[in-house]
């Protein structure tokens, strides 16, 4: 039997007036759920931010997802052989491999490693001619965010990887209603005797606390990364995914809020329903723990709007093992427990209390 291992992870975040994400038309993004229209932000837009904070955190290989692929492979061929044609060599390193590129670079993005770049420029540079060895170098040491969310080649289906992690769309616990914020802009050098404003503009946005859900099937990325390098990468993710945020209008409305809470769990799977139950009614109050014990989880989950997914509350309190993580940084000293000064601390659940409506 093959074996499985999985690692979930589960986010209740609140986030003030915001445009993160949105739409063609500059609206903020929305999802029809249970009836009700609520506030939505893309896995892709929350993979790039989480992407951005592999870049200038993590300690592995982060790869470069690019139309210039060449240049990739020529700054490695300038550093092993500063004296040869770079240019010419890493074009024709990625014609052996198979990948089609013009002038303008190739044909579509390409997902890339520091290491197979590498690894292209030494076959270059030694000159080799054998295509099945720069397929080979394509197709081995995969960074860390390649081997996550995978790598998909049209022009060679050989070079594709399989993603190990999947992320959700988020979407908020509540009904939301996108609104708009009339603006002005003064010409600091206008006449005195006009008073009118320079500029007027509106921008759309909403808040919402979302829902935000992960799965890491670790064996899958043990299988290309080696069992270290993926207990580091599932380490990442976590991080990345509890402290990223997409930078839409992020100038606009300084919206860098940490999370409410989070909740993650290996082995089991499952997914939270954001809309508190089959009928797919927005959550109107929370149910949670009424023990003395679980008073810093539910003063938490009440802060914000106090809409918040029902069965995810529940399973912070019920669940063995369940770790929430509060402020913005996990990993400090807290019991989690009276919620007295545990702001930016990580405290373990309450297992064993007595939950009821």
């Amino acid at each position: 039997m093959k074996k499985r291992l999985y690692v979930d992870f589960h986010i209740l975040q609140t986030v003030p007036p915001s445009c993160i994400n949105r739409d063609d038309t500059g609206s903020p993004k929305t999802a029809v759920y249970g009836g009700v229209t609520r506030a939505r932000v893309s896995s892709q837009a929350w993979k790039h931010a989480m992407r951005a904070a592999f870049a200038e955190n993590a300690q592995l290989d982060v790869g470069k997802r690019t139309k210039k692929a060449a240049e990739l492979v020529k700054a490695q061929i300038l550093a092993l052989a500063p004296e040869l044609d770079a240019d010419k060599l890493a074009k024709k390193a990625l014609e052996n491999a198979g990948i089609k590129s013009d002038d303008k670079g190739t044909k579509a993005l390409f997902f890339m490693s520091t290491a197979q770049a590498k690894a292209l420029a030494e076959l270059a540079v030694e000159g080799s001619a054998d295509k099945k060895q720069y397929r080979d170098a394509l197709k081995a040491a995969p960074s860390m965010d390649m081997a996550l969310f995978g790598r998909m080649v049209a022009d060679d289906p050989s070079l594709n990887y399989d993603a190990a992690a999947q992320v959700a769309h988020s979407i908020s616990t509540h009904a939301v209603q996108n609104e708009y914020d009339y603006f002005t802009a003064v010409d600091d050098c206008q006449a005195e005797d006009n008073a009118g404003a320079g500029h007027l503009g509106t921008v759309e946005y909403n808040s919402s606390t979302l829902y935000r859900y992960a799965t890491v099937n670790v064996m899958e990325l043990a299988g290309q990364l080696g069992a270290a390098q993926a207990a580091e990468t599932v380490r990442a993710f976590g991080e990345a995914f509890l402290f990223s945020m997409p930078t839409g209008k992020q100038n606009t409305f300084a919206n860098r809020t940490p999370a409410d809470g989070a909740y993650d769990q290996s082995a089991g799977r499952g997914i939270c329903d954001p809309a508190g139950g089959s009928a797919g009614e927005p959550v109107r109050r929370i149910r949670a723990c009424r023990a003395p014990q679980c008073a810093g989880l539910r003063r938490t989950f009440q802060g914000g709007t106090g809409a918040v997914c029902a069965a995810d509350v529940q399973q912070l309190c019920r669940g063995s093992g369940a770790k929430l993580y509060r402020g913005q940084r996990a990993g400090g000293a807290g019991s989690g427990a009276d919620g007295k000064g545990d702001a930016g601390r990580t405290g373990k659940g309450c297992p064993g209390c007595a939950c009821r409506k």
